[in-house]
């Protein structure tokens, strides 16, 4: 169970530090079949027991209708948390590549994605969203809005759509992906292989693929950029006593 209290304590840190939950809040927990996004919800579920604001968790998946889709094995692991899930059925898949013939898929299929888990999210009462989004994810995010973009930003840690009147919540901003990889194995999790094209083709993966070189060659080069980007208040980001496991590195 160490790997629990591991992970716990990150969530828990995340949580604390920017108030991402409030006594009766109902979350819906995107859930892609990933390794991200069922770490975080094996985390939340059992974070419930404990934790002293009270909250509810659902899950829900996005079926993008790609041919073989199965969620079964999502679905028995939320049945054995407790968890209420919800698959919604959509055509992005044939929208983006059939129709579109998109170039450059992933900034749409993102948005139609976001856009059916923030409806049902609402259909199903929540008035938050938390998503599996990791430490390493937001320093490859800031990496490619600097590098592309030529802007200093970053997803938040906790945000508000008006429109939705839903916040979106990350609860595994202090998680490095080394233990979600870690969690899922130890936990023989249920992840579902993506049938995306494009899957692993992206600026991201080679932006991963930068930074873990750049590591190698400058130990804790990672610490330091999230400390930037918590120190810079970039986009939510705040400066907190310590950040986990930094290394030895100090704020």
């Amino acid at each position: 169970m160490n790997e629990m209290k591991r992970l716990l304590s990150f969530v828990r840190r995340a949580v604390d530090d920017y108030e991402l939950i409030d006594d009766g809040d109902k979350i819906a927990i995107g859930i892609s079949g990933g390794k991200d996004s069922l770490v975080l919800l094996e985390t939340m579920a059992e974070m419930r027991r404990f934790y002293p604001k009270k909250y509810e968790i659902c899950a829900i998946s996005i079926d993008m209708g790609f041919e073989g889709s199965d969620f079964t094995p999502i679905k028995e692991f939320c049945e054995k948390l407790n968890v209420e899930y919800a698959v919604v059925k959509t055509d992005i898949a044939k929208i983006i590549f059939d129709v579109r013939k998109e170039p450059n898929p992933c900034s749409l299929c993102a948005k139609m994605r976001r856009g059916s888990l923030h409806a049902q999210a609402q259909v199903m009462g929540c008035n938050k969203v938390a998503l599996g989004h990791h430490y390493d994810d937001a320093i490859e995010t800031f990496m490619m809005n600097l590098f592309f973009e030529g802007r200093l930003g970053c997803f938040s840690p906790k945000s508000y759509l008006s429109n939705r009147k839903i916040t979106l919540i990350r609860p595994l901003l202090y998680a490095q992906e080394k233990d979600v990889i870690y969690f899922a194995r130890k936990r023989a999790l249920p992840v579902v292989k993506s049938l995306c094209p494009e899957d692993h083709a992206t600026e991201r993966e080679k932006m991963k693929q930068l930074l873990s070189s750049l590591e190698k060659e400058n130990k804790g080069l990672k610490h330091r950029i999230f400390n930037a980007m918590s120190k810079g208040n970039i986009d939510g980001f705040k400066k907190v006593g310590r950040y986990p496991d930094a290394g030895g590195i100090d704020d």
